[in-house]
């Protein structure tokens, strides 16, 4: 009788199966992602990066995170070709394809409060929140 052990086999094969997996999940990542017009997903991840070390800057910082942020959003909308004349309309556009981007409507809203509306007060903490969901919305779009 053969005593080979058969552990050693099963971890390989599973350990083969987990990578083919994770290269998989990423082929389709990529294939899946828009196309980009006047605008690369390096300028905008450097734009994140920035808006993050803004926001670590007080609560001016913060607000002047938000402001960016939504316009960031704007800009990879419309580097999309999404139509509208607005972030909104954009974003009621890109609900369509994107069901989930509708989370970000609180923090757009926030900030058309910081832009709009000179004695409107914002915690650090909601704009933090405003900003995971600003990242978010780049990342339900696949740009970031």
């Amino acid at each position: 009788m053969n005593s080979t052990p058969v552990i050693p086999y099963i971890v390989a094969a599973l350990v083969i199966a987990t990578l083919l997996g994770v290269a998989i999940h990423k082929l389709l990542r990529a294939l899946r992602r828009p196309e980009l017009i006047g605008m690369d997903r390096d300028r905008i991840k450097e734009t994140w990066d920035e808006i993050q070390r803004t926001a670590e800057s007080g609560l001016m910082g913060c607000k002047m995170a938000v402001i960016e942020a939504d316009k960031l959003l704007d800009l990879a909308l419309k580097s999309m070709m999404m139509p509208g004349e607005t972030l909104g309309e954009r974003l009621k556009v890109a609900a369509y394809k994107y069901p989930d981007i509708r989370n970000v409507w609180p923090a757009h809203k926030l900030r058309n409060n910081i832009v709009h509306d000179a004695a409107f007060q914002i915690g650090e903490r909601q704009a933090k929140h405003a900003l995971h969901d600003f990242e978010n919305a780049l990342k339900i779009l696949n740009v970031l």
